[in-house]
């Protein structure tokens, strides 16, 4: 049954297997996301992710760093502790968590002053926190992204590979600390009720340069225009007033954060018209044929 639930490819059905094996009742699910997770809110105020298959060892990691950054006093979305967890179906994990009260993305001041508080943990002696590699999946990504023409799929893998060579002369001077490792302000939530904001989808935490958490906002504020000079200053300053756009290497660390966003629209765009248009208007913007600042529709 199992075998057949993967190859169907249904994350519902992977969920409804899961839950028989959890004891946590699915039938009245209902979808909040489906992206690289499939995320379903469940009755009994519990969420569900449906992983992709064979990620395993990343769900195993989502619950570790949510018990360890709850143990270290971050406040972090909470692993459901009466299950064993992750439940595999196939090769798909499902992990169950405590449903959060109504909420909001965070604020770009809030953003930076959680990621303050992360970055200043100490490094855990006995972790099996990775080392974040921020190249990770993205060559597969690109030539499983057939539907791109070839010519263009050839120039992200000529780009990848540049900014890899960037990056390797660029990391070793870099400190390191314990990173999110996708910080953006949607990763990063504040209860409307009031309470500390949330840290949330922990699938990249890990060992790694800060800048790699800061990235993400400021190519808000530098490459599309979403955040204001006021909002930006904002985050500089909650942070502790460290700001990377000055720094070493921001735009090699920029320009491989935009060809990870391009790289997971590509991975939608078989099967959606709009993702395809959208990844294609991504590709021209990389290649310089559009200025900045961008306008990227959101996936």
């Amino acid at each position: 049954m199992d075998t057949e639930l993967v190859l169907s490819g249904d994350p519902r059905d992977v969920l409804a297997a899961a839950g028989k094996k959890a004891g946590v009742p699915t039938a009245k699910a209902t979808l909040i996301r489906d992206g690289t997770n499939v995320i379903y809110q469940m009755t009994g105020g519990v969420v569900a992710r449906v992983g992709p298959p064979g990620s395993q060892l990343v769900a195993a990691r989502q619950i570790q760093a949510s018990r360890w950054l709850a143990e270290a006093g971050i406040p972090v979305v909470r692993a459901v502790d009466d299950i064993d967890q992750p439940t595999v179906v196939g090769n798909r994990p499902v992990t169950w968590w405590v449903e959060l009260p109504d909420h909001r993305h965070a604020t770009p001041a809030e953003l930076g002053e959680v990621l303050g508080r992360l970055h200043a943990l100490e490094i855990p002696k006995s972790t099996s926190f990775p080392a974040v590699d921020p190249f990770e999946g993205l060559r597969e990504s690109i030539d499983d992204g057939t539907v791109l023409p070839e010519d263009d799929r050839a120039w992200l893998r000529d780009l990848a590979e540049q900014l890899r060579s960037e990056y390797l002369v660029l990391v070793p001077g870099l400190p390191r600390c314990v990173i999110h490792g996708d910080a953006w302000q949607g990763n990063v939530v504040a209860p409307r009720a009031g309470g500390a904001p949330v840290l949330l989808d922990l699938d990249h935490v890990g060992i790694g340069p800060p800048e790699w958490d800061l990235v993400s906002l400021a190519v808000d504020y530098t490459d599309f225009a979403r955040i204001t000079d006021s909002d930006y200053q904002a985050f500089v300053d909650a942070y502790g007033g460290y700001d990377m756009t000055a720094g070493p290497g921001y735009r090699t660390l920029a320009t491989i954060r935009e060809l990870r966003w391009t790289a997971f629209v590509l991975g939608k765009a078989a099967t959606s018209p709009e993702a395809y248009e959208q990844v294609r208007h991504r590709v021209a913007c990389l290649r310089g044929e559009i200025e900045r600042p961008w306008s990227w529709s959101a996936f």
